[in-house]
């Protein structure tokens, strides 16, 4: 009799761990979206970049590529980072192949890395700063952006590239920050904690997150960095960058930035999460059902500018519902004003049929504006 109960107990025993194990095998796993971050190592090639004090063979762009390869090594090392780079060799792609690849590649974040030079015999400034696009009075930021900027004038066909753009113009800075603007909160997250780490670990002097008017910034959708490692005309700081020492400090400063960037910008990359791409086309049924978010804001932004215009319909090819906002000296207006998510991309979809081919939704909680996916997701 104990003998047939045992034997019982032992068939229910595996019939339970049966369909136990086919639970598990049916529960769906899910798989994080590779988190791509594109490194591009500034100048290249017949593009020197600054000669520094010009007391060594090396010159920027040779410490720009050795730090940007040592980065990329350790991020790759990150389970589910992807590390793609604009030249892994003393090459010169332009500025335009650098922002087409990077867009092409659907990178999650660009770093440009560089090293900064002094105008003039002075080699008094140094310490590390960190770009993201945007406009600037100063006179040191402005001059940065364009010695950055002027390598388009190494290529043959420049204004037919560049579409007219001048480094030396104002009004052609201005043009840069319309189609970066939506990714300027984050890009200011990253530059923040890159420079954090670089006073922190690497001990050097924090001149802090600045905004200036690169175009290869202006022309990457994503969030977007410019780092200037250090001043190469300053005679320290050039013997430091050019050390083994120097670069490997710099590198796992980058490192711990970029690091803690992806943790917690990746966790919401899950392939099975809803996606919204807003640069895409959308077509929207005139029925489609209301997706009402309660305390979010959406407007469609249609441009930015230095000039105040009124707000009348005449002055934006006949839309009505505008507004106008300004923002340290840029005015930036809107179309449309709702919290139905389908209703605003139909106004979307109006305004390109106007003529607004570059507009794109925007969402504002308590009168600040937040990135859209946080909202919709």
């Amino acid at each position: 009799m104990h003998r047939y109960f045992l034997i019982f107990i032992l068939f229910l025993s595996s019939t339970f761990m049966v369909v136990a194990n086919e639970n598990v095998e049916e529960e769906p796993t899910k798989k994080r979206k590779e988190f791509v971050v594109m490194i591009d190592p500034g100048h290249g090639g017949r593009d020197t970049g600054t000669p520094g004090t010009k007391r060594y063979k090396t010159t920027e762009k040779d410490i720009a590529l050795d730090v940007s390869l040592a980065l990329g090594k350790k991020l790759a090392k990150i389970p589910n980072v992807k590390v793609i780079y604009t030249r892994t060799k003393d090459t010169y792609p332009t500025l335009s192949q650098r922002a087409v690849l990077t867009n092409r590649k659907k990178a999650d974040l660009f770093i440009s890395i560089h090293c900064n030079a002094q105008p003039g015999k002075k080699g008094t400034a140094y310490g590390s700063e960190t770009f993201v696009l945007g406009l600037s009075k100063n006179k040191a930021n402005l001059e940065v952006a364009k010695r950055e900027n002027s390598v388009i004038f190494l290529e043959d066909n420049y204004e037919e590239v560049y579409e007219g753009f001048n480094p030396n113009s104002p009004e052609s800075l201005i043009s840069l920050i319309i189609l970066q603007e939506e990714y300027l909160d984050q890009s200011i997250e990253i530059a923040s904690y890159i420079q954090k780490e670089f006073k922190v670990t690497a001990k050097r002097k924090d001149r802090g997150v600045k905004q200036a008017g690169f175009w290869v910034l202006s022309k990457t959708y994503m969030p977007s960095v410019l780092v200037e490692l250090g001043f190469l005309t300053h005679k320290k700081e050039e013997d430091f960058l050019n050390s083994k020492k120097g670069k490997k400090i710099m590198t796992q400063s980058l490192y711990n930035a970029v690091k803690k960037y992806i943790e917690l910008h990746s966790k919401t990359s899950f392939t099975d999460d809803p996606v919204v791409i807003d640069d895409e086309p959308i077509v929207v049924e005139e029925d489609a059902p209301s997706r009402v978010i309660k305390g979010v804001t959406f407007k469609v932004q249609l441009s930015a500018s230095s000039k105040k215009i009124a707000t009348k319909s005449y002055n934006f090819k006949g839309l009505d519902d505008i507004s106008r906002e300004k923002s340290g000296g840029i005015y930036r207006y809107f179309y449309g004003k709702t919290s139905d998510y389908e209703a605003i991309k139909r106004m979307k979809a109006f305004a390109k049929k106007k003529g607004y081919k570059d507009c794109y939704v925007v969402a504002f909680k308590k009168g600040k504006k937040v990135p859209l996916r946080d909202v919709l997701n």
